[in-house]
């Protein structure tokens, strides 16, 4: 079940996950006036002002016949503007948060207090078991071929595993590229479905054109699942390692400390020629504008339902 507050003017179930560097605004708003939901980042704005300044773009342009919007917050001990950021998220009652990197309760309290959903990224049963105790209301399975950071589970275990137990939203992550993929997850038994790589190649997304071109160039076997960037597993285009200077086989440093407030500062270097992406980049051929890319994968999704009753052997 989806919370209310997050089907109004929903005409696709999936969210646009938030990515690092590469959703902000605009992607945002071109996704939620699509009707699909929205997301970026906190962090992806250097100050906490900053971030204010965003939600206030964002909800100028949002009108009452587009979907919610909702924002990433890195709930981890280093991160020292967790604090001031949610204050601002309380202030003006985002719809959507979405938690990782740590469950607290007292953020889903303040989520709760006016309103808002909370969705928290887990790769595992034991972590979707501590989300639940934090009381949150949907848990993102990012399952194996996700990008970013990642876990290596099948999509349909993870998601059999954690349903066993969780009555909640779900919301499948893992290489989501295509209406087909977002139609498959849902028949699984997924709520929603959550795509990023997919949508860095748009032309609202705040990426480099080198990095958009890459994910036209590359497909599964160009992905690398390293800890040695920041000490958690994630999903990296090989080609973008390489022209770093880094060896895609390096294991990391058994001494490196992870610290988010290094690890995901916007103005950090490596961050800005290192791309992450998940599998799927074998499904992307072009730069697309948001508004087309919804419309087509609400096509493909559309087309994948019809297709289905044919082959159920009669079941259905």
């Amino acid at each position: 079940m989806i919370p209310a507050a997050l089907t109004r003017n929903l005409r696709f179930p999936a969210i646009a996950a938030p990515m690092f560097l590469v959703s902000g605004p605009e992607l945002v708003i071109a996704t939620c006036k699509s009707g699909m939901i929205g997301s970026f980042p906190a962090l992806n704005q250097r100050t906490t002002e900053g971030y204010e300044d965003w939600l206030n773009t964002i909800e100028a342009a949002l009108g009452p016949d587009d979907a919610a919007f909702g924002v990433n917050m890195i709930v981890h001990p280093t991160n020292s503007r967790l604090l001031a950021d949610m204050q601002v998220t309380v202030k003006h009652k985002v719809p959507l948060v979405i938690t990782s990197l740590g469950a607290v309760k007292d953020v889903v309290d303040a989520v709760h207090s006016y309103g808002g959903a909370v969705f928290h990224d887990i790769i595992n049963a034991r972590h979707a078991r501590k989300a639940m105790e934090a009381g949150v209301d949907g848990l993102i399975l990012v399952s194996a071929g996700a990008g970013g950071h990642a876990g290596n589970q099948h999509p349909f275990a993870l998601l059999n595993e954690i349903r066993q137990f969780f009555n909640g939203t779900i919301i499948l992550s893992g290489a989501l590229s295509t209406g087909q993929d977002v139609a498959g997850a849902l028949m699984a038994g997924a709520d929603l479905g959550y795509m990023g790589t997919r949508f860095i190649a748009t032309t609202e997304a705040e990426a480099d054109a080198g990095y958009k071109q890459m994910l036209i160039d590359t497909t599964a076997k160009d992905i690398t699942y390293t800890d040695a960037i920041s000490g958690i597993n994630a999903n990296f285009l090989t080609p973008s390692l390489i022209a770093n200077g880094l060896d895609p086989a390096a294991a990391k440093d058994p001494h490196h400390k992870i610290d988010m407030a290094e690890e995901l500062d916007p103005e950090a270097k490596a961050w800005k020629t290192i791309w992450s992406a998940g599998q799927g980049v074998g499904s992307i051929h072009e730069v697309l504008p948001v508004a087309e890319l919804v419309s087509r994968l609400q096509q493909e999704f559309t087309t994948a339902f019809k297709a289905f009753a044919p082959k159920t052997c009669g079941l259905v």
